[in-house]
């Protein structure tokens, strides 16, 4: 039998940080800042209302917040019990419609659940997984024929380990130091030959750039450090 594609160590890093999720000014600062860029991104490649969508690696929540305040039916699912919890207590307090969370891996719900969604978000989580292929395998499996599997991850090569893990951790301070690790970064060629294992057609990539003067983000055709992937499944 497979066990769990988690990293203890990942599960316990991003638990102890679990109650700052939805604080714009903490760690999670940079996932606020972006969200409205892939949120808007996503929404226009497929219009999210109505849409019956899953977001695998959910965290705190503030995707699958923002997409079921777009009118879409949304499942967030993770394997860190304290971070699943923030993302419930605050779909309470903030009374956001149409949003569930689940504690399981996405290989278990793919056994589960096959074919079931519309849309499937799996943003910010394979560079944090022991094995990606069988998380995009998951997403394929997840998703209807027809449907749309959205990816983002960081890169792998000498400017990404300077801008994400030099930079944003240790001279900026953006993110908590150890947050990336290098080897477990994915090069897109990577990941697209994952994507082409298990059905999926890239339809477009985005870049993700970041100006530390200005601390805005942008999306771009620039890939070479954080970078998006929408892809559709044949």
């Amino acid at each position: 039998m497979k066990t769990v594609n988690a990293d203890p160590a990942e599960l316990a890093k991003f638990s102890d940080l679990a109650h700052r999720w939805w604080d714009p000014e903490s760690e999670f600062r940079p996932l606020h800042q972006i969200n409205p860029l892939r949120l808007e991104w996503i929404d226009a490649l497929v219009p999210l209302a109505g849409k019956r969508v899953l977001d695998i690696g959910c965290g705190g929540g503030i995707l699958s917040d923002s997409m079921a305040r777009k009118g879409a039916e949304v499942t967030g699912i993770d394997l860190s019990s304290k971070a699943l919890r923030v993302a419930q207590l605050h779909a309470l307090e903030a009374s956001t419609p149409n949003v569930t969370y689940r504690e399981i891996s996405a290989e278990a719900l793919a056994i589960d659940q096959p074919a079931s969604f519309d849309v499937v978000t799996c943003m910010e989580m394979l560079e944090h997984v022991p094995d990606p292929s069988s998380v995009v395998k998951a997403c394929s499996q997840l998703v209807k024929p027809g449907g749309w599997v959205f990816f983002s991850t960081i890169n792998r090569n000498p400017k990404s380990f300077l801008f994400a893990i030099v930079g944003a951790e240790y001279v900026l301070q953006m993110l908590p130091k150890g947050t990336h690790e290098y080897a477990k970064l994915i090069r897109p060629s990577e990941l697209a030959a994952h994507c082409r294992s298990a059905d999926l057609d890239l339809s477009q990539t985005k870049g993700l750039e970041y100006n530390p003067l200005t601390r805005r983000y942008w999306l771009s055709q620039d890939t070479s450090v954080n970078y998006m992937f929408a892809t559709r499944k044949t």
